[in-house]
């Protein structure tokens, strides 16, 4: 089974010492825990300046994830972006401010997908109920946060989320259950967040192998194609 990892960090990062400071460890990482590629975001971009963007190494097994910020001060979009990611509170702007809806609108008109974590989930909603045909990956939204995980995915079909802290018992299962395994995208958020444990409850999963498969690298091949 193939397994892609749709939220990862590259780069030093503010919380100590990790064996991703660069691609080399980063791939070394991937290598320990049997993940055969992962969609990263560069550590500069995401705490420091995303108009600068970080080089990476040009490795099939890394997808470069650019930061995308809106309005004046913020960032185009690469020509060839299928997967960006939006980090209002690290980068100070509002997911629905003016400038926000009109990347969202430029984003959804491209097929682009938006990874963002879920921190606000009004801000979500009122995101998604402008801007249906935007899809979005909420990323590193908590353990704690399934009955408000659960509210976005009832309404907002192009809602989908990831694995990183979806670890409460059965959570993985229950959500594939009631929105189908084509809306959870394994991810770790490492090295912010454990890479081991989805890794493991990856390999554990109570579902059916294909929507495993499609949870381990099916969905984000479908939306990087």
């Amino acid at each position: 089974m193939r397994v892609i990892d749709v939220n990862r960090i590259v780069g030093p990062v503010p919380t100590g010492d990790v064996p991703s400071t660069d691609a080399a460890g980063l791939l070394a990482e991937l290598d320990r825990l049997a993940i055969d590629a992962a969609c990263v975001v560069h550590s500069r971009d995401l705490y420091y300046d995303p108009t600068t963007a970080a080089e990476l190494p040009d490795d099939p097994r890394l997808v470069r994830v650019p930061v995308v910020v809106p309005g004046p001060l913020g960032t185009a979009v690469p020509e060839t972006a299928k997967l960006v990611r939006m980090c209002p509170a690290e980068h100070r702007f509002r997911l629905t401010g003016p400038h926000g809806i009109e990347a969202a609108r430029g984003l959804a008109e491209r097929g682009i997908t938006v990874l963002v974590t879920l921190e606000d989930p009004g801000e979500i909603h009122r995101l998604a109920s402008e801007v249906p045909a935007l899809r979005i990956v909420l990323i590193n939204t908590g353990y704690r946060a399934l009955r408000e995980l659960a509210d976005l995915l009832e309404v907002h079909p192009e809602l989908n989320v990831d694995t990183a802290t979806l670890c409460g018992h059965l959570s993985v299962e229950w959500v594939v259950r009631r929105y189908g395994a084509h809306r959870v995208l394994f991810g770790t958020g490492a090295p912010l967040t454990d890479d081991a444990g989805p890794r493991f409850q990856l390999d554990h999963l109570e579902l059916p192998v294909d929507d495993v498969a499609l949870i381990a690298s099916g969905n984000v091949l479908e939306l990087l194609r």
